[in-house]
């Protein structure tokens, strides 16, 4: 019987499920959005009960659509959306609350006291991350201290906390499982990405009973089978990571120096560091990328806020283009920008600057200025913030960067495709596999179970991609390369001092929204 592998893919607004086969292809695959929840501005809430019902579903879906049963199936693996927190009961499996999302900022205030009493060093050293609301310590503290009774049943080691893999897991399993890997846990705040470990200072710190973690696992191992209904037959789960971190492994960017960017509404660029964190001097994270066969890789990260948002921002707020599509038509009207450089910080600046007070601005209008220049400048604008955090990458890592693969919709776009390999003056890779973030998830899981024996195996399916190299003339792209420095550092001087709004996002949690 020929075996598949089953890939779940939970993200921030839909639950997907995609069955590959051997050769890496999808064979079928399944979707459904489920409700966002917003109680007060800048709350975002999800139902858990919510979450893991889209998940069983989008599987049974994907399978039957391929006419196939749980008996074909060779593993599960998972991909989660990142942070997001779900505290249950252990007894009841029910939540005590909805999952808090990682755009929530309601614990803004409380990591500002944390800054304040000086402990954003110590949780730097420790877990690789920014101090921030963005991250699960936070969160799960809230939850232990507004909802009735939760506090006392945490510490009576009645509750059980979890990112969404260990929710689905727990669920999967009927209660037996309660685990996460080590991409997930690097993203709470609570682990140290040195010895592997939760931690019992950030524990103390943070208030929250160690007996409600989940046991961390690999990447990539068999965790136990499910136990549901759902399947005829049990199915071993085998492998978990953060959606990031299984798109830079759906990448194959497996040897360090290896850069991975997904371009969405906002930018999220992985680097593959090796086997030893590395402290960033730039304020990019430093994160774990998955374990496999014992063995551990890191990962900087960088975030850029407005990638693909730019775009939406034409259409929706300017009006000049009346599809996301229609971008690169308009800008290919003109051959240049002529002077025209726009700076999309709507949310404030990104890696490596972060400044949050900074706002969207166009420089080097004229009478002579077109839609077109605008909408070329837009376009520009992103390879030129991908230029902004590959260099501070390159000079945290100090690797070379032999070329970077791209993923996500705007990667359609061949103009911004060349302009940012001519900007970068390095490769760029577009894979034909569009789904590289249930793809890695798939490879983790294989892997476990030996239906791909190695990641030379992986590697050798030879994946079709398009390449993008840069062109010679650089005489052009370095003057572009200098007005788009000069055009960050006069919004700079135009934001020192200018108070940012409450509401709007903070740097760390504005990418990708």
């Amino acid at each position: 019987m020929q075996q598949y592998i089953l890939s779940l893919d939970q993200g921030t607004t839909s639950s997907r499920a995609i069955l590959f086969d051997q050769q890496g292809q999808i064979v079928s695959q399944a979707q459904k959005e489920f409700t966002q929840i917003f109680p007060q501005p800048g709350w975002v809430e999800h139902d858990p009960l919510e979450i893991w019902s889209t998940q069983a579903g989008v599987a049974a879906e994907a399978t039957v659509k391929a006419g196939q049963n749980g008996k074909s199936i060779a593993a599960i693996g998972i991909t989660n959306q990142r942070e997001t927190v779900v505290v249950w009961n252990r007894h009841t499996g029910k939540p005590v609350y909805n999952a808090i999302v990682w755009q929530d900022r309601r614990t803004a205030e409380y990591c500002d006291e944390l800054r304040a009493q000086g402990r954003e060093d110590l949780i730097r050293a420790k877990t690789g991350l920014l101090l921030d609301a963005y991250f699960s310590a936070s969160k799960v503290r809230w939850i232990l201290d507004h909802v009735e009774g939760a506090r006392q049943q945490a510490e009576a080691g009645e509750l059980a906390f979890g990112t969404v893999d260990s929710w689905l897991i727990w669920n999967f399993t009927q209660g037996e499982l309660h685990v996460t890997d080590v991409t997930n846990a690097s993203r709470t705040m609570l682990f140290n990405i040195h010895s592997l470990t939760w931690d019992d200072e950030l524990l103390t710190l943070f208030a929250i009973p160690r007996s409600m973690l989940p046991q961390v696992r690999q990447s990539s191992e068999v965790y136990g089978e499910t136990k549901t209904t759902i399947f005829a037959s049990k199915i071993p789960i085998a492998g978990i990571a953060g959606d990031q971190q299984a798109a830079l492994f759906g990448q194959l960017c497996t040897e360090p120096g290896m850069v991975k960017s997904t371009y969405g509404t906002g930018c999220f660029m992985l680097m593959n560091i090796g086997t030893e964190p590395k402290a960033s001097q730039n304020n990019l994270l430093t994160t774990v990328a998955w374990q496999l066969n014992g063995q551990v890789q890191y990962a900087l990260e960088g975030s850029i806020f407005i990638a693909g948002a730019v775009v939406q921002w034409l259409r929706d707020n300017l009006g000049i283009i009346k599809t996301s599509a229609e971008v690169e038509q308009l800008a290919r009207q003109v051959s240049s920008t002529d002077g025209v450089y726009f700076v999309p910080a709507f949310a404030g600046l990104g890696a490596p600057y972060w400044d949050s007070y900074a706002r969207g601005v166009i420089f080097g209008m004229s009478r002579a200025t077109k839609a077109a220049h605008v909408a070329r400048a837009a376009v520009e604008s992103i390879a030129y913030q991908t230029m902004d955090v590959l260099r501070a990458m390159q000079a945290d890592a100090e690797l070379p960067i032999a070329e970077l693969r791209v993923d996500g919709g705007a990667t359609a776009n061949k103009l911004l495709m060349q302009f940012l390999a001519d900007v970068l003056n390095t490769k760029v890779v577009r894979p034909h596999m569009a789904e590289t973030t249930a793809l890695g998830a798939a490879y983790l899981a294989g892997l476990a179970v030996g239906y791909w024996p190695s990641i030379e195996a992986i590697k050798a399916l030879g994946q079709a991609d398009t390449a993008y190299t840069p062109r010679p003339d650089r005489a052009s792209i370095e003057d572009g390369i200098a007005d788009w420095n000069r055009a960050v550092q006069a919004l700079q001087v135009w934001s020192e001092g200018r108070p940012a709004a409450k509401s709007e996002a903070t740097p760390a949690t504005a990418a990708a929204q």
